[in-house]
């Protein structure tokens, strides 16, 4: 939804259109403080943050050097990475660390970890001795573990207190996370036995024990857990919050709900992303760095391109006796590369979502071979029948009646075989299948096609 918001005696769509962004950039330039401050106290830390990334870098540059601006860290936490990187690269190290102390574990190290070396060691030790250790101890983990999201503050009593002991216990307590829904119950080594709702504690008599209201640890998550496998274990349990343990199942953090769904939305992007062969592009990337990530992914690609041309040339004889043949090849490629995507697509989902197994990878490559037999008969008719109503060429309509039911059913086939396989040696597979799946449905289809057509109709 748009805001409407009066700039210079106009309304203005704060859809950050071009008349706002001149108003609010000139703004900056002159060092309006007043007007800054007054436009964006009104907005949420989101909409700010927004505003921010859509400034120019110079702009943005004069904004963090206004001397009575002082970016709020929960807006600092709404801006893409690589605009955080740019604005960290401008502030001093008095500056980060002002923000990193009023921040919750987990974005203050995905905040410090985009530091060079020198600047974080300048930003730790400006840290409190505890709050660096902390920061220090969470970087050591692996940067797609359970221990990058967790928090470190949690809410945490033993299995013997009383409802009353606690409640005064939350009351005076000024080391507690400033919100929380359900609290832990630890015992005398501090491993976590059960967990009570905040709500729970509220409707029980004081005498009662904290032990007798306590519902079991649904599941415990492990600091080297991946975080996309935290994803799928909340959604598993709907889970609101889980306890994180270290390697003597002792309780050091806690993740939450929000947290899983930024990581849930961070792994579908990047899903998405590596499937076209972007990588971890932002828009606001510079040219010269979107060009480079693409570089690599575009010359694989020629490769791959250039051995389907091989596979035609093969069958210049053939082409240049019937020159339909050539007029009549994307069609098999694409109808076969599209088929393939579809699979693919599926497939990566269901991989990711821990849909596909071992249990079931038979029954689900069956359904493709049946889906693929059954769109390669549709499309091979349709297909058929356009063929004879333009060439009349019986020969022709059924050659490429038979080659489309071939390249749909392998389309389907390695859709789902390819995922599979680089997921079965490590390799990431929504980064590398698209292009051995194209690969594939195009060789085949052409092999088919020309090949069919060479050794039965041309000779």
């Amino acid at each position: 939804m748009s805001l409407i918001k009066s700039i210079g005696g106009k309304n203005v769509n704060f859809d950050f259109n071009k008349e706002f962004l001149t108003i609010f950039s000139d703004k900056i330039k002159s060092s309006d403080f007043k007007f800054i401050n007054q436009t964006l106290e009104d907005l949420h830390p989101s909409d700010v943050a927004n505003l921010i990334e859509n400034l120019s870098s110079e702009t943005r540059a004069k904004l963090i050097e206004i001397e009575e601006f002082d970016i709020d860290p929960e807006i600092f936490v709404e801006i893409n990475e690589s605009i955080q990187t740019e604005i960290l690269q401008l502030l001093s190290s008095d500056s980060i660390a002002k923000i990193i102390k009023r921040l919750e574990s987990d974005n203050a190290i995905s905040i410090i970890e985009n530091l060079n070396s020198d600047k974080k060691n300048s930003v730790l030790d400006k840290l409190p001795p505890k709050d660096r250790f902390l920061l220090e101890e969470g970087l050591s983990y692996p940067e797609d573990s359970a221990a990058r999201i967790m928090q470190r503050a949690f809410t945490a009593i033993p299995s013997d207190w009383s409802v009353g002991q606690t409640i005064d216990y939350l009351r005076e307590s000024k080391d507690l996370p400033e919100e929380f829904l359900e609290i832990f119950v630890v015992d005398n080594d501090f491993k976590p036995i059960g967990i009570v709702p905040s709500s729970r504690v509220l409707r029980t008599p004081r005498e009662k024990k904290m032990n007798a209201i306590m519902r079991e640890m649904p599941v415990l998550i492990s600091v080297h857990m991946d975080k996309e496998e935290v994803g799928h274990t909340f959604e598993n349990y709907n889970l609101l919050s889980a306890g994180v343990v270290n390697k003597n199942n002792k309780l050091v953090g806690m993740i939450t709900a929000d947290d899983v769904v930024t990581v849930v939305q961070e792994e579908a992007e990047e899903d998405v992303l590596r499937l076209a062969g972007v990588g971890d592009e932002e828009i606001t990337d510079s040219v010269f760095v979107k060009t480079k990530r693409r570089f690599n992914w575009l010359l694989l690609n020629l490769f791959t391109a250039l051995l389907a041309t091989w596979v035609i040339s093969l069958f210049g004889a053939s082409i240049e006796q019937m020159v339909a043949l050539a007029f009549l090849m994307p069609i098999v490629a694409s109808m076969g590369g599209n088929a393939g995507m579809q699979t693919l697509a599926v497939t990566i989902r269901a991989i990711a979502t821990k849909e596909l197994s071992s249990g079931n990878f038979n029954k689900v490559v069956g359904k493709e071979f049946l889906i693929g037999i059954l769109n390669g008969i549709i499309f091979a008719i349709i297909t058929a029948i356009i063929v004879q109503f333009w060439f009349q060429e019986l020969k022709l309509s059924l050659l490429i009646g038979i080659s489309m039911v071939l390249n749909m059913i392998v389309a389907g086939l390695f859709g789902i075989l390819v995922p599979v396989s680089l997921k079965k040696v490590n390799i990431d597979p929504a980064l590398a299948s698209s292009v051995f799946v194209t690969t594939i449905t195009d060789v085949i289809g052409f092999l088919s096609f020309l090949g069919i057509g060479s050794y039965f109709f041309l000779n």
